[in-house]
């Protein structure tokens, strides 16, 4: 992929990228949140057309228009998650669409020969093709979407982030199959946001940021330290601890709020202990996919943990659902804003009352009169504009739909307020403002759980920072240590 540009309306994703591709190689692509690995992606497979620049294939210019049209030249995708149908055969997945026939009809005995083949011969497993997909493992269906994608003479086969469901076992079980692969001199574009891993099975890694290439680097060659600034744009010289927002001499942490002992998800976040005071903020580090949101949502009982526990030390019992998460006052702002915080459809005053509304049950309604005032309320307490609080959430700025979220949540009174990337996509005068309240509100001995993808804000809030890599909590850091030269070679790791 020779000087790539791709644009859409107010937004250059693509900006001057190059990607070169070997046989026999596995090529990581690496970049952090909105660096343009998804579009470059798309652009390689016909999804998007390309705005400038040219793709060669065995040395000459190809043009494809359809993901159809990149697999008839020999680029195939297996997607994070399986793009296949779960209700059909193993077999029939393999052939659908391309089905072997006979006499006019589908040959099944044929097709069912063949699948068991291809995958005892290419993947080295040998299931039975005839039971419908989901009757195995995300790791066998990983299996089987790569043998997919081989039996349609795939030349470059392209896997987006295919380990982040899989654990350990699985992923030494797929790098087994990627090295075959690789050594019958397959192209392979490994996607992946896990550092250990791009060094276990990578020979060489294309680094970009924000639509830009900032690199193509031998992987053994790359230190891990040099691969994370790269990533995020920070130089050594650069990184110097900022002015925090936390004071120096702040009260010592209060009594402990909860402990959390052995949580972990299968797949999510490997077990991992961490305590939080009353009035502390902790922040969580890591790049994309470390495991980040995955605590929180621990945390928040909105995942079900498969091991260990939270407990209270002044309360009893633990927390199984985000209903028992509320009821310990325990508040949770998703970083996803627009699917899992505001209901576009309703007023400001809805989206504010939604939680509290919750906590109390649905019979016990609140007066509209008592809503309207702890309306106004908020909307002057966060400066929320406009100030009319029978607005449709969904014609505020991302900084006030924001804000509305917090008021939300500040409704119930929390104990621990969990927020995940509060200050994504607003501007900087509302991250401020938002980073002021949470330091205001924990002096008043509300506890906090502060997840950031910026570093200096993560330093300019947190008490203590719990550094997570590669789903696991890796260091906590506290004190003189808290800078950002600590947490990067924390995130780094080797």
């Amino acid at each position: 992929m020779k000087n790539i540009h791709k644009q859409f309306p107010g937004v250059k994703a693509l900006s001057d990228v190059s990607l070169r591709l070997y046989p026999g190689e596995v090529h990581a692509l690496m970049g952090e949140n909105g660096a343009g690995k998804s579009t470059l992606i798309k652009v390689l497979t016909g999804v998007y057309s390309i705005d400038e620049g040219e793709v060669e294939l065995d040395g000459a210019t190809v043009s494809v228009q359809s993901p159809q049209e990149s697999q008839a030249v020999g680029i195939s995708t297996v997607y994070q998650e399986v793009n296949l149908c779960p209700n059909l055969t193993v077999a029939e997945n393999i052939y659908i669409g391309r089905e072997p026939k006979k006499h006019g009809r589908i040959w099944w005995k044929e097709m069912n020969t063949r699948a068991a083949e291809l995958l005892k011969e290419r993947m080295n497993l040998q299931i039975d093709v005839t039971l419908p997909l989901q009757m195995y493992s995300v790791a066998v269906q990983q299996l089987v979407a790569i043998a997919r994608a081989l039996n349609i003479s795939a030349k470059v086969l392209i896997l987006d982030e295919p380990t982040s469901s899989l654990d350990r076992i699985e992923v030494q079980q797929l790098f087994t199959i990627i090295n075959k692969l690789k050594g019958e001199g397959l192209s392979i574009l490994f996607v992946t946001h896990f550092l250990e891993q791009m060094y276990e099975i990578s020979d060489r890694v294309t680094i970009l940021r924000g639509g830009e290439f900032v690199g193509e680097y031998m992987a053994r060659e790359l230190t891990r330290m040099d691969l994370v600034l790269k990533m995020i744009g920070k130089e050594m010289h650069l990184l110097k601890e900022l002015p925090k927002l936390v004071e120096d001499d702040k009260e010592a942490a209060g009594e402990i709020l909860l402990e959390v002992s052995g949580l972990g998800r299968k797949g999510a976040v490997e077990p991992f202990d961490l305590t939080i005071h009353r009035g502390e903020v902790v922040g969580l580090a890591g790049l994309l996919g470390a495991g980040r949101t995955e605590a929180a949502r621990l945390f928040f009982g909105a995942d079900k943990a498969d091991s260990g526990q939270i407990t209270f030390p002044a309360k009893s019992g633990g927390i199984h659902s985000p209903r028992e998460a509320i009821a310990r006052r325990i508040a949770f702002c998703s970083e996803n804003r627009k699917t899992e915080g505001i209901i576009e459809d309703l007023t400001v005053r809805e989206n504010m009352m939604l939680a509290l509304q919750a906590r109390q049950g649905w019979l016990k309604s609140i007066p509209r009169k008592k809503q309207e005032e702890l309306a106004d309320e908020y909307i002057g307490i966060l400066n929320i504009n406009p100030k009319n609080s029978g607005h449709l959430i969904k014609n505020l700025s991302g900084g006030n739909q924001q804000k509305v979220l917090l008021a939300k949540w500040l409704l119930t009174q929390p104990e621990l307020f969990i927020l995940d990337e509060p200050t994504r996509g607003i501007d900087i005068g509302a991250k401020a403002e938002i980073q002021k309240l949470v330091l205001s509100l924990s002096r008043q001995g509300m506890s906090f759980l502060f997840i950031s993808s910026e570093l200096e804000e993560v330093l300019r809030v947190s008490d203590r920072i719990a550094v997570l890599r590669d789903h696991c909590k890796v260091r906590e850091i506290s004190g003189k240590d808290m800078n950002q030269h600590e947490i990067m070679q924390a995130i780094a790791g080797g």
